[in-house]
């Protein structure tokens, strides 16, 4: 007979003489009864409960959000261990000197939104998120100075990842970045134009665009980057809420009070910084930092400096490179910068579109480090061999130095380069021993001796690229259309007569890139005959043709508006926004198309980019504006991504 086996013990605890069970003590009794439950568990059970206690405490320490476990004592900490030379968190700045604006007028006041003087009481409550640098962003404590007032520019510091930072961080980090922000001195250097909303009907029907826009964008993609709105979703790229972002100050120059409440509100209580994903330092600063800026200066509300100053913090690693010239990608909650994952370059043009934000940032703030580190970038690049001015679209981060036989363009990669030279001289006062504006003057000359051609026919005027650095090729982005505006602009604060002569022939031919066309839109990169047989003479190929909501062409037209007054490039652009109507108007949004060459199947591509209600909309809105001042030109300046920031005398 087979013996019955068990899988478990059972063990009988004698009981002392003259005792009974009642006098154990109930303690003892549990926790054998505890002991007694866990043997008598099949071993697989056991398994899973001890994984899933495992797997609990992981989550916990992985998971937990970094700004609940770093305190603030951790910041005064570092700030003390500075003295002594070690290296330092890059906390909030400090110093005088912001825009005293009038706040958004009749604000309507949410359930979720106790008005903006209850918000600074309410976030003065919670803990600060200060980001830390890596370890190996030694920074060095100056003096605070407001740089306003500052009748010399700061110096350069030539060892690259080192640049300034005020003695009294010491202030911010211990009451955190909403108390310095809210204890932030005021001045009135700027007052903002008082927006009042539409008054055509021409502007009225952009309003009406950007609603049906912002309302697909609400339902379908809120809180995500861009809109899908054919297939009614969403698409990420960075996970910043970019188009929220991106129409602020749109939304607020439109006079649209509710949509800008409800975008501000999801900006104070949802953009979140500390997200373990690379983003690109271009784009997150023209897009993210130049929205929040410009709604800071736009509606007085100290809530969108503070997120400024959070992200630029964030974004500082990336000018820790050997040759001071930025990486182009840097992980966000990490504060790990590197180049791309594509090539061990970055992109001429995007390293060099980041001074008027970053400027900005320090003339709001009073802290220099934001303006240092652009500015080292302005003379290394000043410092390099260029062709007549012009310069390769490919730059090493490690070397500092140009690809090697690399494309020249006024194009992709290259366009925005030219563009911050003449706008960063704007922007600081128009100097005239500033080497900013003498590189814009030589690079407009090596355009216009390099470049610039026409087509043997009918004379459209356009600029091509130099493939190799040598080698002309007749081809235009849509992207240099928004180089007529800029040379008008130039030509208003003294540039000479050849730069306006340009900016209005390339202005026609960026008009007939759309005319053109049966759709009335441009392609996004157009060829051009350089011979007399060779027909048509403006050429669109099959991979070009799609267009992308792009606003650089009504960028120019706004402008040439805005400082003639001629109302004929008002038509010009009525024109285009009628294409745009009928051909990338959908049920939930506008979307990019695949072929401006054909009426009967343009090819929908489900995308809405941010840029169209941040650029396109705006430029449009301002262009049909029966007030060319509605933005003052004496008194903003566009970055690259039309957010308008204050013009400084300094």
């Amino acid at each position: 007979m087979l013996e019955q086996k068990s899988d478990h013990i059972s063990l009988t605890l004698p009981v002392p003489v003259g005792s009974s069970s009642q006098e154990v003590p109930k303690n003892l009794q549990q926790r054998k009864s505890l002991r007694r439950t866990w043997n008598q568990l099949p071993r697989c059970q056991r398994n899973l409960i001890i994984l899933s206690i495992s797997a609990f405490c992981t989550f916990v320490v992985l998971f937990l959000p970094g700004d609940q476990i770093v305190s603030q004592t951790t910041a005064k900490d570092a700030l003390s261990a500075d003295s002594a030379g070690e290296s330092i968190g890059l906390n909030a700045a400090v110093g005088i000197g912001h825009i005293n604006v009038a706040p958004f007028k009749d604000h309507k006041v949410h359930p979720k939104d106790h008005h903006h003087s209850e918000m600074a009481a309410d976030t003065s409550k919670r803990k600060p998120d200060l980001p830390e640098t890596p370890e190996n962003a030694n920074l060095l404590i100056a003096p605070v100075k407001s740089l306003d007032n500052d009748p010399d520019p700061p110096n350069v510091v030539d060892e690259p990842g080192v640049g300034l930072m005020q003695n009294d961080a010491k202030v911010a980090a211990e009451s955190g970045i909403d108390d310095f922000i809210n204890h932030l001195e005021e001045t009135t250097d700027l007052t903002p134009s008082d927006f009042k909303g539409p008054s055509n009907s021409r502007q009225k029907a952009i309003v009406d665009a950007f609603k049906h826009s912002w309302k697909g964008y609400k339902e379908y993609a809120w809180g995500h980057d861009n809109l899908k709105p054919v297939s009614m979703s969403s698409h990420d790229w960075f996970g910043l809420g970019l188009t929220i972002v991106d129409s602020l100050d749109t939304m607020y120059i439109m006079d649209l009070q509710e949509e800008f409440e409800e975008a501000r509100n999801w900006v104070d209580q949802f953009l979140n910084f500390d997200i373990n994903r690379d983003v690109n330092l271009f784009e997150v600063t023209i897009r993210v930092l130049g929205g929040l800026l410009t709604s800071y200066h736009l509606s007085g509300d100290k809530m969108f400096l503070k997120k400024s100053v959070e992200l630029g913090n964030r974004l500082l690693p990336c000018f820790l490179s050997p040759s001071g010239i930025p990486y182009s990608d840097v992980n966000l909650a990490s504060m790990s910068a590197h180049s791309p994952k594509w090539s061990p370059d970055s992109s001429t043009s995007e390293v060099t579109t980041l001074q008027l934000e970053f400027r900005d940032l320090s003339r709001s703030t009073g802290n220099k480090i934001y303006e240092e580190a652009v500015h080292r970038v302005n003379e290394k690049i000043h410092s390099l061999e260029k062709n007549n001015g012009l310069v390769p679209i490919f730059i090493n981060a490690n070397t500092g130095t140009f690809r090697n036989f690399a494309t020249i363009s006024l194009g992709a990669r290259g366009d925005s380069y030219y563009e911050y030279l003449l706008k960063q001289w704007i922007q600081t006062g128009r100097k005239a021993d500033d080497f900013l504006i003498e590189d814009y003057k030589t690079a407009i000359d090596g355009v216009i001796n390099h470049l610039v051609r026409k087509t043997p026919k009918e004379q459209h005027v356009y600029i091509g690229e130099l493939i190799n650095g040598k080698d002309f090729k007749a081809k235009m982005d849509h992207l240099t259309c928004y180089l007529p505006g800029t040379l008008l602009l130039g030509h208003k604060f003294g540039m000479p007569e050849s730069h306006l002569t340009l900016a209005r022939d390339l202005l026609e031919t960026c008009y007939q890139t759309y005319m053109k066309q049966p759709t009335g839109l441009a392609p996004e990169i157009t060829y051009f005959s350089t011979v007399e047989d060779d027909e048509p003479e403006i050429q669109v190929r099959s991979n070009d043709a799609h267009n992308l909501l792009r606003p650089e062409f009504i960028e120019s037209l706004y402008y040439f508006y805005a400082i003639t007054g001629n109302r004929t490039y008002q038509d010009m652009g009525w024109n285009i926004f009628q294409s745009f109507e009928k051909y990338t108007k959908v049920a939930n949004g506008y979307s990019s198309i695949g072929n401006v060459k054909s009426v009967f199947n343009p090819r929908l591509r489900d995308l809405m980019e941010s840029f169209w209600l941040g650029e396109t909309l705006k430029y449009f809105y301002l262009l049909f504006s029966d007030d060319r001042k509605e933005i003052d030109l004496d008194k903003f300046i566009f970055n690259t991504e039309a957010h308008p920031l204050p013009i400084r005398n300094n």
